[in-house]
């Protein structure tokens, strides 16, 4: 199907996209480390519930942490071999409970196949496999797929937006007809004919790569941050505008990342349970910049060894995309399904600016997605009045995009000062 433009949304910033360092590097299989750390909290939710014991052999793809609840998936080991301890851990990027597994030979796991599965095998596939929106958010795919409203479109995030990352592009171009086919299966499950895939402009292969597809409208969305963002992505190939506390669903629409619907493909069509998946390693800091795919658990420092090693001495190593990433005070962190990205920037890519005060220019709220007034948020979270500053500046709307704290010409911490104020609130119940 031949590709039409898509709408013009208000707001966003226009970043150095840096993804020439990666976009052309082929997917490699990085091999499986002598031992992997898999975090039972992979998802948006609850953490899931170890179901494994120390000393016990398992089988690659099996369940080794069951999920607790609805918003929550089910873990899996990314390795054969004999859990060695299961521990809370404080690494880098946080305290977590992980599940230690020591590789050695053994089986794999994996469900049956499924031919022509129904709506409701399709779903319970997803939610056996612990498939998980693999943009970023981790929301489970299988409550994804069960709105509670009627829905009539699927769209396909083939945005990739945020900069340096390219291992959505080049799923897009070396796995296209698995795309297509998740997204066929996620539709069936959702009951939809309408399958629509937003790719920027600066992914002419990508987009090619779709539009011999009849029953997949292709949209070329224009190069901006955040076009990847869920409200953004609606409106500009949809038209359809969702209002703020709603949900996609509410307005007809269900976003699945391509990512997400690759997986969905080899969870139905092999049995294959979400334990790997693909991301990006560049950066100026970083020898060899490469798009990999990763077993879940796998310690950052074995990912930039894989790459070669560093280039120079980084500024900052960043897990996840520099908008939305979290920065690491070093290498001892490892990979959940979630990563989409390891990043060593040098001196020139990470500014490290002092911040200064605040200048009232107004630049964070002119380019907010959201409509909203980061500056008020940080405000009032500088004086530690939370809830001020959730009224203020309607933080509970943040998409925390980061397109606030990019512009700012006086280097606030805004996104910083958000976050802050969203887990004060949390830990006092929201009041």
């Amino acid at each position: 199907m031949k590709a039409v433009k898509g709408k013009y949304y208000f707001g966003g910033v226009h970043p150095k996209g840096a993804k020439d360092l990666s976009k052309s590097a082929p997917i490699e299989v990085m091999p499986a480390p002598e031992t992997v750390y898999v975090s039972i909290s992979q998802s948006l939710g609850k953490p899931a519930v170890p179901c494994v014991s120390a000393g016990q052999t398992v089988k690659e793809g099996e369940v080794i942490a069951k999920a607790d609840g609805a918003i929550s998936s089910d873990v899996f080991a990314s390795v054969a071999g004999t859990v060695e301890k299961i521990e809370e851990t404080v690494t880098s990027d946080g305290k977590e409970t992980y599940i230690v597994i020591k590789a050695s030979e053994g089986e794999k796991f994996r469900y049956p196949a499924l031919e022509n599965p129904s709506a409701e095998e399709i779903k319970e596939r997803i939610r056996d496999c612990g498939i998980v929106g693999l943009g970023g958010a981790g929301f489970p795919t299988a409550v994804k797929v069960a709105p509670k409203t009627p829905v009539d479109t699927l769209i396909v995030n083939g945005a990739e937006c945020e900069p340096y990352l390219t291992c959505d592009h080049r799923l897009m171009v070396e796995k296209t007809d698995e795309i297509a086919r998740g997204a066929r299966l996620i539709a069936k499950a959702l009951g939809v004919a309408n399958i629509v895939i937003g790719i920027e402009a600066n992914k002419p292969d990508a987009i090619k790569a779709f539009e011999p597809y009849d029953d997949i409208k292709v949209v070329i969305l224009k190069k901006q941050y955040p076009m990847g963002g869920e409200k953004q992505l609606i409106y500009v190939t949809t038209g359809r505008r969702v209002g703020l506390g709603k949900l996609p669903a509410d307005y007809g629409v269900v976003v699945q990342n391509v990512g997400t619907c690759f997986a969905v493909c080899e969870a139905v069509e092999q049995g294959k349970p979400l334990y790997e998946r693909v991301l990006t390693v560049s950066g100026k800091a970083v020898k060899e910049p490469k798009n990999l795919l990763v077993r879940v658990g796998t310690k950052i420092e074995d990912i930039i060894n894989f790459c070669g090693g560093e280039a120079v001495n980084p500024k900052k190593a960043v897990l996840g995309g520099p908008m939305t990433g979290v920065a690491l005070a070093g290498y001892d962190a490892y990979t959940h399904k979630t990563t989409s990205g390891v990043l060593l920037l040098d001196k020139k890519e990470a500014a490290a600016d002092e911040p200064t005060p605040c200048l009232n220019c107004g630049k964070c709220a002119d380019v907010c997605p959201m409509h909203l007034m980061p500056m008020n948020t940080a405000f009032y979270s500088a004086a530690g009045d939370f809830e001020e500053a959730a009224k203020q500046g309607n933080v509970a709307y943040c998409i925390e995009c980061g397109a606030c704290e990019y512009i700012c010409p006086a280097k606030r911490p805004l996104i910083q000062a958000i976050r802050k104020t969203k887990a004060e609130l949390r830990k006092n119940g929201g009041k």
